[in-house]
């Protein structure tokens, strides 16, 4: 399985802390970079000439810039469309998950509060994304 390149989007600290020792505990090898919110995972895909991640995990719930907005910004481009994001959010609102795939999100799925949960979550997300699926490239 080669390395793949995970963007994880998320304002709060806990939640990151909490996927990154999901990664670790599932043993994945992947590049995981954290923006802290969304006007700084916009910088990070915008740079000249960015090592475009393979997977966007994205928040929806965040202050200044949320979740759908970044999902606009990231269709919006031809070097960024064509990347799954998926929303990953405390949110289980119908019309949440209903503006999510309206805005172009691959997937949709609720944070579950028990870690050991979340953790199976995390892993079979990024099994699905990185692994198993194929989608054409931008790059």
């Amino acid at each position: 399985m080669a390395q793949r390149r995970i963007l994880l989007v998320d304002d709060n600290p806990h939640d990151v802390e909490l996927a990154l020792d999901a990664f670790e505990q599932a043993g994945h090898q992947h590049q995981v970079t954290v923006a802290s919110g969304g006007h700084e995972a916009v910088a990070l895909l915008r740079q000249p000439e960015p090592e475009l991640p393979d997977l966007i995990l994205l928040d929806l719930k965040m202050p200044q810039m949320d979740g759908l907005a970044v999902l606009d910004e990231i269709r919006a481009h031809d070097a960024t469309r064509r990347i799954p994001v998926v929303m990953l959010t405390t949110s289980g609102e119908s019309r949440d998950v209903q503006a999510s795939y309206e805005h172009g999100a691959s997937a949709y799925v609720v944070k579950p509060l028990d870690f050991r949960q979340f953790a199976d979550a995390m892993q079979t997300i990024t099994a699905f994304w990185t692994d198993l699926n194929q989608w054409p490239r931008a790059r």
